[in-house]
This record gives structure tokens, sequence and C-alpha cells, in this order.
């Protein structure tokens, strides 16, 4: 495992300036950045360990939050816009082509959850990005939550209505949290998920509460059609009993993607977050996919692989 130097960095989108952290290799020439996204209502310290693992392999790892979030600045907190994310994505991949220690023509996105769909969604617009990672992709809602029945998901869709009016006329959000107990209005009830949080380490950046007017914006969100248009290598990692992200959703991702590729792992949608083995053998996967692109991906048509474990 190589060495890394990591250090605290900020910039600036189109509304707050964002803060984040760019770990990147000893190395002595520039080297290849992975940009990486967040999911829905997450943090950069969430990121870390994998911005690590990519800055051991010989890649600079930049993570950030979103406005709003975690040490970035934007007020009201806790809200997800999906048009806003992705213009602070343009801004962080416009920073690290910027930064002299990086190879402003190796520059790759990687995505986790929502944050897959965003990484896919930019690169189809930037032909400079030279590949995506989206690892258990957001790729619209599955017909059936787990954890909720077809009551509480309407009590939540009430909610997110009238936050969402509450927004267009100014007000305080109505929040509710990321994740809660059976029964309660939030955006999960998984017992995974509520498992998960109660691991995460004291002084994490995350909190467990957001603004659900930002369900809205998801429901017209549709990264698939941007799948189509990608022009450079893709890879989709998810779980086949992920119930967060299915596998089906995940899977028209990548056959929409000139180059995609789907990698399946067993688990869940957490598995991703709480099972070291998994994370483990995800991240050497991807490792190997970034390492193996060709000098220049842009525009070079490959053919669709599907693996699996």
């Amino acid at each position: 495992m190589g060495k890394f130097t990591e250090v605290d960095v900020s910039f600036a989108s189109d509304r707050d300036r964002l803060s984040g952290r760019l770990y990147r290799p000893v190395v002595l020439q520039p080297a290849p950045c992975v940009v990486l996204c967040n999911g829905f209502g997450s943090t950069m310290d969430r990121l870390f360990p994998w911005a690590e693992v990519f800055a051991a392999a010989g890649l600079a790892a930049l993570v950030f939050d979103y406005g709003s979030f975690g040490r970035s600045r934007g007020e009201p907190r806790q809200i997800v816009d999906v048009g806003r994310q992705l213009a602070e994505i343009r801004a962080a991949v416009a920073w690290a082509r910027a930064d002299d220690g990086i190879d402003a023509d190796r520059v790759m996105l990687w995505g986790n959850s929502l944050g897959g769909a965003h990484a896919i969604t930019t690169a189809a617009d930037d032909p400079r990005i030279t590949a995506v990672v989206a690892q258990i992709p957001f790729n619209g809602f599955p017909r059936r939550v787990e954890g909720r029945s077809t009551g509480q998901a309407l009590q939540l869709m009430a909610v997110v209505m009238w936050d969402t009016l509450r927004g267009r006329l100014g007000l305080s959000p109505r929040y509710v949290p990321l994740i809660g107990a059976p029964g309660e209005v939030a955006i999960t009830n998984a017992a995974e998920a509520e498992e998960h949080a109660n691991t995460l380490p004291p002084g994490t950046l995350w909190r467990n509460r957001v603004a659900p007017r930002g369900i809205l914006s998801m429901m017209r969100y549709h990264p698939d059609a941007a799948a189509a248009r990608l022009a450079v290598p893709l890879l989709v990692c998810t779980a086949v009993a992920d119930a967060q992200t299915p596998v089906e959703l995940c899977r028209r991702l990548a056959d929409r993607a000139p180059q995609g590729m789907l990698k399946l792992y067993a688990g869940t949608h957490f598995s991703f977050y709480s099972d070291a083995r998994t994370r483990e053998a995800v991240a050497a996967d991807q490792i190997a996919f970034l390492h193996d692109l060709p000098a220049s991906s842009g525009g070079r048509r490959g053919h669709r692989r599907t693996g699996g474990d």
C-alpha cells in the first residue's frame, strides 16, 4: 500500500463555499483523481475510508460535503437539492483539475447511492471525465419500500408535500429523521439502517435529520437516461439482496451505458457500509477497474460485461 497525505480544502460553488478533504498519493508526477460523491443526507466523513483506499492505491481522492451538510456552508441546513448537488460536483471537479498535484486529464467520478446517480449524470455532460464508478446507485424508487406500509408511505408523502410548500413560501423546513424506528415518519425505516447508524463513531458530521422536500426532486430524477449518453466506462456495484437500490434498477444503468459493467456482491444495501469483507472486495474491484482504464477513455466504446461474486 502506498503512502499518501491528506489536507482539508475548501472551494466555491455557485451558491456556497464547500468544505472537503484531499487525499494525495506520495508520487513525483501529477496523479489521477477520483472525486467522491455522497449519498442522500450523507457527509464526507462517511467516505474517508474509501478515499484512503484509493489514495493508498496511487489515486488522489477528493471528498466534500454538499451545501448545507457537514462542514459546508448553506442555509437552511440539511437540504437535498438534486440540481444544486450536481452543480457542486461540477465545482469539485473543476477544483481538482486546477490542483497542481492532479492530472487534469484523468479525473474520475465515484458515487454512493444518490451520489452514484449524480456521478453518472455529471459525467454524461462532461466529456473530460475518464470513468465512473456507481456504488449501490439510485435509479428511481423501488415499488415497495422495506419497513414501510402503504399507509406510512402516504404519511411520508404528505410530509414531503408540506415541506415542499414551506420551502416555496420561504419557511423553515419540517425536518424528519433520515433513519427512523418502525412506524415513524422517516426517509427509511429499514432495521439494518438503524443498526448501522448506531455504529457511527462519536463526532461524526452526519445528522439524523433532513428536509423531506428532497424526495420530490428525486421522484423526477432518471439517471438511466444520462447513462445512455456516457462516453466513458461505467462500473456499477450493487448487492443481490439490496432492497433500497434493487438489482433490476442498477442493472438498467449498466445496460444503458455503452461501456457499462455490472458487478454483484452478496449481502444487502447496508453491507457496503457495515461488512468489512464486502467493502474489501468492492474496493479491490473498483481499484482494478480504475487502474485498467485506457490512457484516454473518452469516446471509446467497449463491450458490456456482467460479473458476480
